[in-house]
Parts: C-alpha cells; structure tokens; sequence
C-alpha cells in the first residue's frame, strides 16, 4: 500500500495498460499531446498507476499553456494512459528522497498548475478512465466536467488515513462542488466510493458504461459537440468564467462580471451568425470567434 501526501496513491501497483497509447504529437515523455478536430488530449503517461512528479506537473503546465494558446484548441480533455488507472495522485518514491521544501514546492507548483487549468476559458473535461484518488482526484476536480467510465473504479480523497489532508486543491474544490458539510464527511471519513455512488454524490457528472476505446470514443464525440461548427465554443468559455468567476463574488459584483462578458459576446461573429440563425430558422455554423 503506498502512502499519502499531497494527494498520492492509496493503491497498491497493479499493473496492467490497454489504451490511449502515444502518438506522434507527443510534446514529452510523461503527458502526451495530440489534437483531433478542435480538442486537445493531455494524456498522464506514466504506467502502471500514472502518478505525477515535479516532472510530469511541469510538462502538464506546459501542454496547458499549448492548448490554450492554440485558437484551434476549444476542448480539452484529461485522461490517464491505459485502462485501470486515471491517476493515482503524486509519485511515492520522488517525494520519499524529497526534503521538506521541496515538497512545500512542489505542492506549490501542482496548485498554480491546476489553477491555470481552470482558469483556461475553454471546457475542460476529465475522461476518468479509471481509479482517480488522492491527487488524481484533485486533477479531476480541477476539470469542469468529469465523466467516469463505469467498473470497478474508486474515487475518492482518503489522505486523512495517513494523517495529512488532500493538498493539491482538493478541501477546497471538493466543498464548493458539493457544499462543506458533504465535503467534510467524504474527506475525514476517508472512503473512496465506486464511481456510480459518486455520480450520485455529485462527484462526476456522468458514468458511461464501455469498453476503454469505446469510452474514449464517446468522450471525443461528447467534446466534440463543444466545437464549432456546432457550438459557439467562445459562448461556452465565457461561460465558464462567468460561473467560476462570479460563483466567488457577492451578487452584484458577479452581475456585473456577466454583463461585461455577454457584451463581448455580442461583438463576436458567432452571436450575429446564432441571431442570423434564429431569424432565418435554419442551423447556426460557429466558427469560435
């Protein structure tokens, strides 16, 4: 059984990968960068349970900062390679040689890179393709919508069992997704629960019961309907500010924070083509901008 810190595993290696293998648009050895029509997949390549390194946050921080530059990119999508494993939170062995600021530090760095993913204004999606606890969980929490292949998988926060706590987002993100009284019980409880008792907590948005390629199929064509020309993925990321933003301020200042991102929206080609669309009663083509 591995330890706990900053979110690391509480599963013992198992082994085993079946999918998502690299592809020429790698841009680095421990997160793997491609690109299919509009969406960018990072996924976390470090078999068999994907657990992160400094290493692997910085090139994550990196595919991040590529994705959101990119105007072709308007969907991302974070998985983990294989099938059993999304990510098993931080490495073991690289924080057991690790002295006391570097942990500190590295803890750091994983929040400015999670933060950085979700404040990218394009959707993020985590395809749990597999267990995600600790800081697996933590990446996933840090996504807009979490999709979780169903199977025996758990997910959960269980720090408090090696005496520490979630330390990469996750006391703070798990309570403004669920509230603090159901965010409390889950983490000082300790459990991990099987993802379909976590679609029901509101822990994932949804379950889809497949096959791992047939899963990650479904996730592609699910981002997909974010794209243009289906839709308007400038609306969607203004979207995503409006309700990560605002969900922090009082309400006026969150009114006023829409008010200013729906005029920008009313500039964009997009919003004429979708008023052109509805007063011509035919299907709207969005380009993104």
């Amino acid at each position: 059984m591995e330890a706990c810190f900053c979110g690391f595993s509480v599963f013992p290696d198992r082994g085993g990968v079946a999918y998502s293998g690299r592809s020429e648009d790698e841009m680095g050895t421990l997160v793997n960068y491609a690109t299919d029509k509009g969406v960018a997949v990072l996924t976390l390549t470090d078999p068999p349970v994907n657990a992160y390194s400094y290493e692997m946050f910085k090139e994550l921080d990196a595919n991040i900062l590529e994705a959101r530059f990119d105007d072709d990119v308007h969907v991302l999508v974070v998985t983990g390679y294989g099938d059993k494993y999304f990510c098993a939170g931080a490495n073991v062995n690289m924080l057991r040689e690790a002295d006391e600021t570097f942990k500190y530090y590295f803890c750091l760095h994983a929040n400015e890179t999670l933060l950085r993913l979700e404040a990218t204004p394009k959707l993020v999606i985590a395809a749990i393709n597999g267990h995600a606890v600790g800081g697996g969980f933590e990446v996933a929490l840090a996504c807009d919508l979490r999709i979780a292949r169903a199977g025996g998988f758990q997910i959960g926060l269980p720090e408090v069992n090696l005496g520490v706590l979630p330390g990469t987002g996750g006391t703070q993100r798990l309570s403004r997704l669920i509230g603090r009284a159901a965010a409390l019980e889950l983490i000082v409880e300790g459990q991990n629960v099987a993802v379909e008792r976590a679609q029901t907590r509101g822990l994932v948005n949804k379950v889809w019961d497949a096959e791992p390629e047939e899963f990650m199929r479904l996730v592609f064509d699910y981002a997909h309907e974010f794209c243009p020309p289906t839709r308007a993925s400038l609306a969607v990321g203004h979207i995503k500010r409006a309700i990560q933003g605002g969900s922090d301020m009082a309400l006026e200042q969150g009114l006023a924070l829409e008010r200013e991102l729906q005029q920008q929206l009313f500039r964009s080609q997009d919003a004429k083509e979708g008023l052109s669309a509805f007063s011509q009663k035919r299907k709207p083509a969005f380009r993104g901008k």
